[in-house]
């Protein structure tokens, strides 16, 4: 797995910290770690981005790097041309990455908002930058109601792509989940088409990232260098039987 394609089902679901926990495990497995943000949008020149925000609680030792920064809160795609400034395009992502790769054991490329967002006036997208890559994405997805249509929806748009998955992370699991987030646990597999491999928990982004970094294993399955078991956190979170 050299290089990850990480994508949300929407904004707000916890794409960048789970990017982070995947960069912390790896990194402490004695890995190196790039993470790649092809477009950061809704920050002004000078503010830390979803990269800072990565690398702060993954480690230092994790490389970030950053192709585009538009101001705007927007799609990439329309806050560039908002901007006046060069979109960026899914071949340049796909380069980025690879000359990333050569020099790390792990690169992660965490798209802006959902895996169909626009980077151009072309319809460029995240999953052209994955095919480009062959590379697998990860789906991080919201835990309440709402998220089985939109992890479905982004199942079935990367298949018919012929884009391999590499499982689900639910982005914000709550502290006292309620009866759609565990009912959720079970259905998401069925959704999705793929296997949940993680759940990060809600606030873990505010965490000190020294304890982040020693937690994230426990967020993680094995697929993703972790030691969560996924059997184990179903059985526990299953709802009682009516």
């Amino acid at each position: 797995m050299g290089v990850l394609v990480v994508t949300g089902t929407g904004t707000e679901v916890g794409k960048t910290v789970t990017t982070a926990a995947v960069a912390a495990v790896a990194a402490r497995g004695g890995r190196s770690v790039a993470v790649l943000k092809p477009a950061q949008t809704g920050v002004a020149a000078g503010e830390p981005g979803d990269v800072d925000e990565v690398v702060r609680l993954a480690g230092g030792t994790v490389t970030g790097v950053e192709l585009a920064r538009y101001p705007e809160p927007l799609a990439p795609g329309t806050a560039a041309a908002r901007a006046g400034l060069a979109p960026v395009r899914p071949a340049q992502v796909a380069e980025a990455a690879e000359k990333l790769a050569a020099s790390h054991d792990l690169v992660l490329v965490e798209g802006a908002g959902g895996l169909l967002v626009r980077f151009d006036e072309e319809g460029g997208t995240l999953a052209d930058a994955a095919r480009l890559l062959g590379a697998p994405v990860l789906v991080v997805a919201a835990a309440g109601l709402g998220t089985l249509n939109s992890v479905q929806l982004t199942g079935e748009a990367l298949r018919s792509r012929g884009l391999r998955q590499s499982g689900v992370v639910i982005g914000s699991w709550p502290g006292e989940p309620g009866l759609a987030e565990r009912c959720n646990v079970g259905d998401l597999p069925v959704a999705a088409g793929a296997e949940v491999v993680g759940a990060v928990p809600e606030g873990a982004g505010s965490w000190a990232p020294e304890v982040f970094r020693s937690e994230a294993a426990g967020w993680l399955s094995s697929s993703l260098g972790g030691r969560w078991d996924g059997g184990t956190f179903a059985r526990a979170m299953a709802p009682p039987v009516r």
